[in-house]
């Protein structure tokens, strides 16, 4: 019997740096797996540039998963890497599939300056040049003095970046003012912030390459989450994960973080690396951001028009927030809270997408106080490992109240269920659930509907569900 798929984001953005993230995982992990978690997106396990403050987004050394003393620590914000290693193997003893945050497109924190020519170029528009060459220093030398060499002598320089960020009137005059001598012993911290790797370097791919087969093999993780899609080439992208697949005894999952609300853009993405990876459906969370924002305003018959759970729903990675889109973030553009069940209702409960449930919804958010979901989630993912299969009918044909059914399968004993959700003044909806259920009794059990309803001979019901609410019919027969 195979059960639903259900990913979880294990992280947020605010977690302190004293969070054992690491330690954590292996105590919940059993809990979990009960509610019918399969996989845990964890966040990334290497060194950062500001040492155990840094999320890990601030890439250092992809070699340093908390075993050197660097950046004034030996263990990441999450912990050590023998904790990190033990969390996988409990994670895995459950059968709980691990994903690893990777950032392949930039590095932070480089030991030392190099002295260079460089071009400036407009920030908006990184194909045009707003200046003359000139001598500035680039933070792109990275030597690692503290792993010394150790799985990998690989030393990063400037040949190895297609460009820099930093503060120019800094850069401008630090250059200006100080000797050549002097301006190589500055640190990164002084001026630049991140180097962009150059992916049409071979020495680069190579190592990169060389870097996940050893990652994989040291970690034993399930797959990766690559970060920045949007800003690695295609080509790129198509060639590292056919090597490393090429390579690997194992099957790996993929899924790209590629920022754009577009679903064509998604879709050419997708066609462009001709690789068995999937995307997070960004349209989809924008629609739940507005329809959450509209407070009844909102056609719901359009939910899911415009996303790649509709136009590719294999390849779909659905979600309703994330580490990027909470309060305080890049991409911010949290989910109200009224309509959060609405929200995972709609990626836990239906057949298309593999549904990702965020930490930050699941355990809350300290630092913003806002308040977790752990009890609606725990509902609606036991309903999703237990329920939610069959033939699914739709029934998006009201502004303000949707719904649909799921037959339910022979492999899941009494699955099958029907949801219907409103953000106006609710309302019912005659639908077909399968004649299997004729005669049988289902009530709602997310507690917004008090009372059971009856499955006519055709294997309809008039369900029904109150205001700005989510109602889930499931079989439950009378005491």
């Amino acid at each position: 019997m195979t059960d639903n798929g259900l990913m979880m984001q294990y992280f947020e953005a605010s977690l302190r740096s004293d969070c054992g993230l690491w330690r954590s995982i292996k105590k919940e992990a059993s809990k979990l797996a009960a509610e019918g978690v399969t996989s845990l997106w964890l966040p990334p396990a290497y060194k950062g540039a500001a040492g155990v403050e840094d999320m890990g987004y601030d890439v250092y050394d992809l070699y340093d998963l908390g075993e050197f003393k660097q950046k004034g620590t030996m263990k990441t914000k999450y912990g050590t890497k023998k904790d990190y290693l033990e969390a996988i193997e409990t994670l895995h003893a459950l059968g709980i599939n691990v994903y690893a945050d990777v950032v392949l497109g930039r590095r932070s924190g480089a030991d030392d300056i190099e002295i260079i020519s460089a071009e400036e170029f407009n920030e908006l528009n990184h194909y045009q040049m707003i200046g003359d060459k000139k001598r500035v220093g680039a933070v792109t030398k990275f030597s690692f003095p503290g792993r010394k060499g150790k799985y990998s002598d690989f030393k990063w320089d400037w040949k190895c970046f297609r460009g820099i960020n930093w503060d120019q009137k800094q850069v401008l005059e630090t250059v200006k003012d100080l000797p050549e001598d002097k301006l190589k012993k500055l640190k990164a911290c002084d001026y630049i912030m991140d180097a962009d790797i150059d992916f049409e370097n071979h020495e680069v791919f190579e190592e990169l390459v060389h870097w996940a087969l050893w990652y994989l093999e040291t970690t034993g993780v399930d797959g990766f989450r690559l970060d920045g899609a949007k800003d690695i080439p295609a080509m790129f992208s198509r060639d590292f994960m056919y090597r490393i697949r090429e390579n690997c005894d194992r099957e790996l999952f993929t899924v790209g973080d590629y920022w754009n609300g577009d679903v064509n853009v998604l879709e050419r993405y997708l066609e462009d690396i001709k690789s068995e990876a999937s995307l997070f459906d960004v349209p989809l969370h924008y629609n739940f951001y507005h329809c959450s924002q509209a407070h009844g305003d909102y056609d719901l018959r359009g939910l899911f028009d415009g996303t790649l759970m509709r136009a590719n729903p294999i390849k779909a990675v659905t979600f309703v927030d994330s580490h990027s889109t909470q309060p305080g973030q890049p991409m911010e553009s949290f989910v109200e809270e009224w309509f959060k069940p609405h929200a995972y209702a709609s990626i836990l409960l239906r057949n298309e997408g593999y549904p990702c449930v965020f930490y930050g919804d699941y355990n809350g958010i300290q630092s913003d106080k806002i308040k977790p979901h752990k009890t609606m989630l725990n509902k609606l993912m036991k309903l999703r490992k237990t329920k939610a299969y069959g033939i699914q009918h739709d029934y998006l044909d009201d502004p303000n109240c949707i719904g649909w059914t799921r037959e339910g399968d022979g492999e899941h004993p009494d699955s099958g269920l029907a949801v219907i959700m409103s953000d106006g003044a609710g309302g019912t909806k005659r639908m077909y659930i399968g004649r299997q259920f004729a005669g049988a009794h289902f009530s709602d059990v997310m507690g917004n509907a008090k009372y059971n309803i009856k499955i006519d001979d055709e294997g309809c019901g008039n369900f029904y569900v109150n205001r700005d609410s989510v109602a889930v019919w499931v079989r439950r027969e009378p005491k």
